[in-house]
């Protein structure tokens, strides 16, 4: 079985991340620049498996631009089997990345596709429940456990209520959450190794799907900082500051 995982070149998660000042987006310039955690995790996963005889083939896919090849080697020195990067300079909406992981799906033609549950610097957890509705392939989400029974997955998702179990059907479309695995550290050998690995450079105009933007950034600003508290001198004021807060009646 060849499993697809998709990665992403995101600012590095210990990076605090930095508004414009025309609040037009994230200031990118200089900042260290590393795989999506999800991804990670999602590529972690596919490798298990390579190591329990269930996947043969792991092919990493990204959508960025040319140093996104960088992303790539990290998945590569993980142990996937090579890489796809369909360069792209635009900062693309969930549903065009969709479009391009389908066209990518359709000429790779893999019995699963592990992908992160959402990239931290966007925070849209959507382009995995879009690329299964374009390919009505069968979805789950949150992937906190994946078993591979023959043609079947039995996922372990986490829900509001605590944890539900799938049965669905491959080929289907799995969305690693945080506890699925810790991923590994790729060893110097493999960091290597990871650089002979081949990496097929392809172009958005090569899978002809319209990447027309349907959304627009009005402004980003950054959170509003925390307020100082306040001490009290006595739990009966602090009952009474609470009752002035409405935390409590």
């Amino acid at each position: 079985m060849k499993v697809l995982v998709p990665v992403k070149r995101v600012i590095d998660y210990n990076v605090k991340a930095r508004v414009k000042s025309d609040e037009t987006g994230v200031d990118l310039a200089n900042v260290k620049m590393s795989i999506n955690p999800f991804c990670e995790i999602a590529v972690e996963e596919a490798v298990r498996m390579k190591e329990k005889g269930l996947a043969s083939e792991i092919v990493a896919v990204s959508i960025g631009p040319a140093q996104a090849q960088e992303t790539l080697r990290n998945a590569l020195a993980m142990g996937a089997d090579r890489g796809i990067l369909i360069e792209s300079d635009m900062d693309l909406e969930p549903l065009a990345v969709a479009k391009l992981l389908k066209a990518a799906i359709l000429a790779e033609s893999p019995g699963l596709v592990i992908m992160g549950k959402q990239a931290i610097d966007g925070d849209n957890n959507a382009v995995g429940q879009m690329l299964s509705a374009l390919l009505g392939w069968p979805q789950a989400t949150f992937a906190s456990r994946i078993e591979v029974q023959g043609e079947r997955a039995m996922v372990t998702r986490e829900v509001d209520g605590g944890l539900q179990t799938l049965s669905v059907p491959m080929p289907a479309i799995i969305t690693a959450d945080l506890r699925l695995n810790e991923p590994r550290y790729a060893s110097l050998p493999n960091i290597m190794k990871a650089r002979k690995k081949p990496i097929d450079m392809k172009k958005t105009a090569d899978y002809g799907v319209d990447l027309a933007p349907r959304l627009k950034v009005l402004k980003v600003t950054e959170p509003p900082g925390r307020k100082a508290g306040i001490k009290v001198e006595s739990v009966e004021a602090l009952v009474q500051q609470l009752k002035t807060a409405g935390v409590i009646g």
